[in-house]
C-alpha cells in the first residue's frame, strides 16, 4: 500500500550512468516486491508494460521511503533497449515522454503519470481509523478534478483510492486518447440536458466549467497560429493546458487546400470546439509546450497535493462498497440504504480493509470500473446477482448496460514520399536524433500527437439507412463520423514498407450497445466486456460511409501526384460489400467507453443516476466519470469529462452549504 504525500527527499543521489536526481523518482512498495510502476496498459493489440520494459531499471529494494528513513542503492533490471526503436509510436505520443529522458537509464516518473507525485514521500500505512469527508475512487481524469475542488474547502478531507501504481491509470482518458482536446457538438450538451431535465447539463450552461478547466498555450515551436483557431471560444485561465500542435507536417498544405477543393462537406472549421464542429480543422490537443497535460499534472500538481486535506492512496484494488446504514430519502418518507465504506485491498491476495467517508463516496472509477464495484457490491440486476450468488442490494437493472463505444479504422493510402512518420518507425538513427531534438529542445515532431487535423462529417440527407433507421444525432450540427488525417501509418500491424497518409475512420453516433457484467462473485476478477462495436445496421453504414468519404478526399487536386494508391488489407477494397467485408475484418476501437451508470431524469425508473449525479435509490454515493453519459457523444472524451467533473464538483460542495 502506498500512501502518496507530498515531501521533498532527504537526500539526494543519482542512478549509476545518468544524470537523474533519485529525488525524481517515486518508488512503490508491495508487500512481495519492489518496483517503480505496475501496469496493464493495452496499446493497440500489445501490452504496454512490453514497450516500458525495454527501457526501465528497477530499484533495489533497499532504495524505498520507508516510515520516513531514507536507504540507498540501485540495481539495474533486465537488458535495456539501447534506444527507443522498439517502443511504438502509440505509447510514445499516448504518454508523451519527459523531456529530460535520458535514453538506455531509467525512467522518470513524469513519462508515466504525474508530475504533482515528483518527490512525493511514500507511507506505508493507513489507519483504519481515519474518517474521510468524501472517499473518490479512482485517480484518472474526472476524479483527480473532484480531488482538486473539493479541497478547496480546507475543511473537507478527501482520499483517492487508486488501484495503479502512480495516478497515470487505464482510466486516464487524456493519457489514451491521444492527447485529442475536442468539445462535441453544443447538441450533445442540450441532449444531455433534455435526457435528464436539468438544464445545467446544456452547452450554454456548461461554459463556465470549459474556463475553470481549459488554460489555452502556445505551441511548442511558437508559430503564428492566426487562422488556426479561434480565440474567442478558449479560455486562457484555467488549469489544464490545451493548444495547437508544436511542429508541422509535410501535408498540412496539401490538407487545408483539400478543404476549397471538394465541396461544403469538406469546409475548412476554423475552430471545431467552437460547438458547431462540422468540416475539418487543425487538431487542438492537451499539450504544456512540448510535454502532456493530464488531470494529474493540472488538478493534482504540486500546489494542490500539498494540501493537508488530500491524501492519495495508490496500489488499492477496490472490490465493493459496504453499506454502513440508512439514510432518510428526499421526500423523508422511506430510507435509502447508505454506501460509505469502500473495501479495497493493497496487494495481490492480500487482505481486505476498509475505509469510511463521513460525506459521501464518489465513483470515478470509469464506464468499466464503476459498474464492476456496483455489481460487487450489490448493485445491479438483482436476478443476475443472485444467480451469480451474490446479495442483491439495490436493484438497479442498468447498472452495467447501455455500454457505447466510438469504433475506429486505420486506412492506409500509399503515398509518394519518404516524409512520413515511417521514417521515425523504422530508423534507429533518426529515432535516435528526433528524441534528442525533443528531449534537449523540447522541439521537433514529436510534440505533435498522432495527426494534425480532423474532419467531422454528417451522412447525406438522402442516405437510405434513414428510411429505417431515426438519425441519431440530436441536430443537423453534429456529425456522424470523423477521421484523422496522419503523417503515416502509427498504428500496429502497419505494413514494413512504404511510405502512407492515414485518414483514420470513427463512427461516432454509434448506436450499437454493449455491456459490463460479472464474470464470478469474485470481485477482484475482470468482468466480462461485450463492446458490441458496429453491432448495429446504423453503425454498419456510417463505417462505411465514413471509409467512402475518406477515399473522396484524396481525390482533391491536393493529392495529385502524392497519394498513389490504398495499402495493406485496404488495397483494392472499392465496392460496397468488399468494404463492409473490410471494415469487419479490421475495425476496432479508438478507447471511448460511456454509458455504464447513464444518468436518467430524478425518479425515473430508468438510467443508474440522477441529473445530480447521485446514485438511484442509494445514499452517500455518486458518479463522476463516462459513465453517466446517456449516449455516447459525437467527440474524444476528455473534455466532455473534464467539464462534467467540474460541475459535479460544485453540485457536491452545494449539497454541503
Amino acid at each position: 500500500m502506498i500512501l502518496i504525500k507530498p515531501r521533498h527527499y532527504g537526500a539526494k543521489g543519482t542512478t549509476p550512468g545518468c544524470g537523474f536526481d533519485i529525488s525524481q523518482f517515486v518508488f512503490g512498495r508491495t508487500d512481495d516486491e519492489t518496483t517503480i510502476f505496475t501496469y496493464n496498459k493495452l496499446c493497440q493489440g500489445h501490452s504496454f508494460s512490453e514497450c516500458v520494459a525495454k527501457v526501465t531499471c528497477r530499484p533495489s529494494p533497499a532504495l524505498v521511503k520507508d516510515q520516513g528513513k531514507e536507504q540507498s542503492g540501485w540495481e539495474r533490471g533486465p537488458p535495456l533497449a539501447q534506444s527507443r526503436a522498439d517502443i511504438c509510436l502509440i505509447c510514445l505520443y499516448a504518454l508523451r515522454l519527459p523531456r529530460d529522458m535520458q535514453l538506455k537509464t531509467a525512467v522518470p516518473l513524469s513519462l508515466f503519470s504525474s508530475s504533482a507525485l515528483i518527490r512525493a514521500a511514500v507511507i506505508t500505512s493507513l489507519s483504519p481509523d481515519t474518517i474521510y469527508d468524501f472517499i473518490v475512487v479512482g485517480g484518472g481524469t474526472a476524479g483527480n478534478v473532484i480531488a482538486n475542488r473539493l479541497t478547496e474547502n480546507p475543511q473537507y478531507r478527501v482520499l483517492v483510492i487508486e488501484a495503479g501504481g502512480s495516478l497515470f491509470k487505464l482510466t486516464n482518458i487524456a493519457a489514451k486518447d491521444y492527447l485529442m482536446y475536442t468539445r462535441g457538438s453544443s447538441e450533445d450538451y442540450d441532449q444531455f440536458a433534455k435526457m435528464t431535465g436539468d438544464n445545467g447539463w446544456s452547452w450554454k450552461n456548461l461554459q463556465s466549467y470549459f474556463k475553470k478547466n481549459e488554460k489555452w498555450t502556445t505551441p511548442a515551436d511558437n508559430h503564428n497560429t492566426t487562422g488556426q483557431f479561434d480565440p474567442s471560444v478558449h479560455s486562457f485561465t484555467g488549469l489544464t493546458a490545451v493548444g495547437l500542435s508544436g511542429f508541422p507536417t509535410p501535408i498540412d498544405g496539401r490538407i487545408i487546400n483539400a478543404t476549397t477543393q471538394l465541396g461544403p462537406d469538406f469546409k475548412f472549421n476554423l475552430d471545431m470546439n467552437s460547438g458547431k464542429p462540422l468540416g475539418i480543422g487543425w487538431i487542438q490537443v492537451t499539450v504544456n509546450s512540448s510535454t502532456r497535460a493530464s488531470s494529474a499534472t493540472s488538478y493534482l500538481a504540486p500546489q494542490f497535493l500539498a494540501r493537508p486535506n488530500l491524501d492519495v492512496l495508490l496500489n488499492a484494488q477496490v472490490s465493493r462498497l459496504i453499506q454502513t446504514g440508512k439514510d432518510k430519502s428526499k421526500d423523508k418518507r422511506t430510507k435509502l440504504p447508505a454506501f460509505r465504506a469502500v473495501e479495497y485491498r493493497t496487494s495481490v491476495g492480500g487482505p481486505l480493509r476498509s475505509v469510511v467517508a463521513s460525506k459521501e463516496v464518489i465513483l470515478s472509477a470509469g464506464t468499466v470500473g464503476t459498474p464492476h464495484i456496483l455489481l460487487n457490491s450489490g448493485i445491479g440486476n438483482s436476478d443476475s446477482l443472485k444467480a451469480l450468488k451474490i446479495k442483491p442490494s439495490v436493484n438497479l437493472p442498468d447498472v452495467g448496460q447501455n455500454l457505447g463505444d466510438h469504433s475506429f479504422l486505420a486506412n492506409p493510402f500509399l503515398v509518394n514520399s519518404t516524409d512520413t512518420f515511417e521514417a521515425f518507425l523504422r530508423n534507429t538513427t533518426v529515432q535516435n536524433q528526433d528524441i534528442n531534438e525533443w528531449a534537449t529542445t523540447g522541439q521537433g515532431f514529436l510534440v505533435d500527437t498522432i495527426c494534425s487535423h480532423l474532419a467531422f462529417l454528417r451522412l447525406a440527407k438522402n442516405n437510405t439507412i434513414f428510411k429505417t433507421t431515426a438519425d441519431p444525432t440530436p441536430g443537423p450540427n453534429t456529425p456522424h463520423y470523423e477521421f484523422l488525417v496522419s503523417n503515416g501509418l502509427p498504428v500496429p500491424g502497419a505494413p514494413s514498407t512504404g511510405n502512407f497518409l492515414g485518414l483514420g475512420t470513427v463512427v461516432l453516433s454509434a448506436t450499437s450497445r454493449g455491456s459490463i457484467t460479472l464474470r464470478s462473485n469474485n470481485p477482484f476478477d475482470p468482468p466480462l466486456i461485450d463492446p458490441a462495436l458496429l453491432k448495429s445496421q446504423f453503425d454498419k453504414v456510417a463505417m462505411r460511409e465514413a471509409v467512402k468519404s475518406a477515399k473522396k478526399f484524396v481525390t482533391a487536386a491536393a493529392w495529385s501526384g502524392y497519394v498513389i494508391e490504398q495499402a495493406g488489407a485496404f488495397a483494392g477494397v472499392e465496392t460496397d460489400e468488399q468494404i463492409d467485408a473490410y471494415v469487419a475484418a479490421n475495425a476496432g476501437t479508438i478507447f471511448h467507453p460511456v454509458g455504464t451508470a447513464s444518468m436518467s431524469p430524478e425518479g425515473a425508473s430508468t438510467g443508474v443516476t440522477d441529473p445530480d449525479l447521485k446514485l438511484k435509490k442509494t445514499a452517500g454515493v455518486r458518479v463522476v466519470d463516462a459513465s453517466v453519459f446517456p449516449f455516447v457523444p459525437s467527440a474524444h472524451l476528455q473534455a466532455i469529462v473534464y467539464v462534467f467533473a467540474e460541475r459535479a464538483s460544485d453540485i457536491i460542495k452545494s449539497s454541503y452549504q
